[in-house]
């Protein structure tokens, strides 16, 4: 029987199922403890086989002096079944408090760890890393993950599936935030711009861009949190324009929808196997032993860069931001394959706004406290990029549907901004790129 949760518009028959990729497994009967902790094995083995492997060896590694790329490609490979872990701990969280909480959870979690780096990379100075960082979180999360979210979801379930759907209008308050903290970003770089070709002291150049960075950064702070009333007390259910209608209303226009609309395929209902608190349990021990590996592996980058010779501007923007954001990239394209699009768009656009909204404001504003000189001026070619994946993603899902095509767009956007760092080299051109200290 239909309830007010039930959303008023379905989706679209030509979603259609996809049994094969739904991997989680159905509750068949009451949920216990022991059925919990079977169904947190069993469903993922493979990956929790790997991250008993993994994980010890990782950690191991560099409290046994190995080599920095040993370091970081056993720690890259500790993160993955981490981040699937991560997948269906906020699958089943999901399941039962909707997908808008399931992932806000999984977004703030796996930015918990890009926070903790930030913070420690802020101890030792290491402005320009953080600020690499920040930016690849956003580009990889708007570009890398949507786009796989798209093309996979558009390909893999080929027969049954031309095209998915999603809540557009959600998805535009997401783009429209990012707009927002386009302009956020691009005032200072261009404050720093003007104050360079004026007489200013430089003493007084780094004083004004901070003041006004920290400034900025609490006005985002606070645009975070109206975004959380937004979307968890006011909107909880979509963009309703007109106001709440009674539970009888609701119903009734349920009804009505069910018997108006064209049949669709039976298809069995997800439900819960696991014990709330035991996923959300799951959940933050995932997220800390993330943390350990992932803290663990930034401190191998710069053994990295010179072994494999990569230069660390390539790390930091490009290799860094997606084993950091590994968590939000499973979800998000697990999703996907379920037909769960909206809670793909969720993780990877939410994901994208809780970095710029919510991580890096809260970076800069630690610094005042810290007494660090952070500041929002990431240069204008980074700002630049930005700014055209922001027009690419928003010009794609206007129509609130997709396919394969547009995610195939956004995947090679990603690969040529990521040729373009790719080519920027250390030192000075590095501080040039992401502005001036």
């Amino acid at each position: 029987m239909p309830n007010e949760q039930t959303p008023l518009l379905r989706p679209s028959s030509h979603e259609g199922t996809n049994d094969h990729a739904q991997s989680h497994t159905h509750a068949t009967g009451p949920v216990t403890v022991l059925s919990s902790l079977y169904a947190v094995w069993h469903t993922n083995r493979l990956f929790n086989v790997a991250l008993l492997v993994f994980v010890p060896l990782g950690i191991a590694s560099s409290k046994l002096g190995w080599s920095d790329t040993a370091v970081f490609a056993l720690n890259f490979c500790a993160i993955i079944p981490l981040a699937k872990m991560l997948d269906f701990s906020t699958d089943q969280l999901a399941m039962r408090q909707g997908e808008t909480v399931g992932g806000l959870l999984n977004a703030t979690f796996g930015n918990a760890v890009e926070l903790i780096l930030s913070v420690f990379a802020l101890q030792e100075n290491l402005f320009e890393v953080v600020k690499a960082s920040m930016i690849g979180s956003i580009l990889s999360n708007l570009l890398l993950v949507l786009g796989l979210c798209f093309l996979l979801g558009g390909l893999i379930p080929f027969e049954r599936n031309k095209f998915q759907k999603f809540d557009v209008d959600r998805a535009n308050v997401s783009t429209g935030l990012l707009a927002l903290t386009f302009l956020g970003f691009l005032v200072p770089a261009a404050v720093q711009f003007v104050l360079d070709d004026g007489d200013v002291d430089k003493g007084d150049e780094v004083r004004r861009i901070v003041t006004l960075s920290r400034g900025i950064s609490f006005i985002l702070f606070i645009t975070y949190i109206a975004y959380l009333v937004f979307q968890l007390y006011t909107n909880p259910d979509g963009l309703l324009v007109t106001p709440k209608r009674s539970r009888s209303i609701t119903r009734f226009v349920t009804d009505l929808e069910q018997v108006t609309e064209e049949p669709e395929s039976e298809t069995e209902s997800e439900e819960p196997v696991t014990l709330g608190w035991i996923a959300f349990l799951a959940l933050g021990l995932s997220t800390l032993v993330i943390a350990v590996c992932a803290e663990i592996l930034v401190g191998s980058i710069e053994g990295l860069s010179k072994e494999a010779q990569i230069s660390e501007v390539f790390i930091g923007i490009i290799i860094l931001p997606i084993v950091g954001n590994a968590a939000e990239h499973v979800t998000a394209v697990s999703s996907a394959l379920r037909n769960k699009l909206d809670l793909s768009l969720q993780v990877a656009i939410g994901s994208a706004h809780q970095i710029a909204l919510l991580v890096t404001p809260v970076v800069v504003l630690a610094g005042a406290f810290m007494n660090k000189d952070m500041d929002l001026d990431f240069g204008l070619f980074p700002t630049a990029v930005l700014f055209v994946s922001v027009l690419v993603v928003n010009a794609l899902i206007q129509d609130g549907r997709t396919h394969w095509l547009e995610g195939w767009t956004l995947i090679v956007s990603y690969l040529i901004i990521a040729l373009g760092f790719y080519f920027v080299p250390d030192s000075k051109s590095f501080v040039s790129a992401f502005g001036s200290k």
